[in-house]
């Protein structure tokens, strides 16, 4: 167990302290996420409260929202404009494996993840894979990418023996925090305990799309402690 109260919020246990999230929907008004810059605003002071110390803005790239890169830089200049707080602010997205992507990763119209650009956040859905995702992922990595593909314990269709054919694809993998929490569900939580205790998680992330999300966050009582603080808490 982690070595404070059941009763203490993760704000006083400094859990997240130094933390950077490396995937949220907090860029206003252009996906399912934050819809208002206030309410952008808002989060990120929630953020700043809990000690997170860097921020990787995630919005969605997919048929449904079908931004480009180009209108989601100019957005992001336009929070940075407006944010003034202490937090290292950064830009990626999170790529549906669809059609658009497929166009777009022929022409490199894409927004990685990491300071050195080698990471591309990507996502399927959570019912069935698209077709030829092994395939699909193996062309991302010859385009010189490492896929990182978001919480893969919400993922109906996956079990063990699809992430282990992922890790020998050396495909990365992103944890979503209320995962461990049962945010999503019973089956989440156990795929995310097991995924965790096997090292499959490169990254992890919040994945906070507004203020109602926020909570599953705020709201962590007891995790199990298998050096968390080493991988995920760094």
């Amino acid at each position: 167990m982690w070595p404070f109260s059941k009763r203490e919020s993760i704000a006083g246990s400094g859990i997240l302290q130094g933390y950077t999230d490396w995937h949220c929907h907090l860029l206003p008004g252009v996906d399912d996420g934050a819809r208002t810059m206030e309410e952008s605003l808002h989060v990120l002071s929630s953020y700043e409260q809990l000690g997170i110390r860097e921020v990787w803005l995630t919005p969605h790239v997919m048929e449904d929202y079908p931004n480009t890169t180009e209108e989601l830089k100019s957005r992001f200049r336009v929070l940075q404009a407006a944010y003034s707080g202490p937090l290292t602010l950064h830009l990626a997205s999170e790529n549906m494996l669809d059609h658009l992507f497929e166009e777009r990763l022929q022409t490199d119209d894409l927004l990685p993840l990491g300071p050195d650009g080698r990471y591309l956040l990507v996502e399927t859905s959570y019912y069935n894979p698209p077709y030829g995702l092994h395939a699909l992922l193996q062309k991302i990595c010859k385009k010189g990418y490492i896929p990182v593909l978001a919480h893969p314990e919400r993922y109906l269709y996956m079990e063990r023996k699809d992430y282990e054919q992922l890790r020998q694809l050396n495909i990365s993998f992103q944890l979503n925090l209320p995962s461990l929490v049962g945010a999503y569900g019973p089956d989440a939580k156990r795929k995310a305990e097991w995924l965790l205790k096997n090292n499959y998680y490169r990254f992890s992330g919040t994945d906070t799309h507004r203020l109602g999300t926020w909570g599953h966050i705020v709201q962590i009582r007891q995790m199990p402690k298998s050096s968390i603080t080493e991988k995920l808490f760094q």
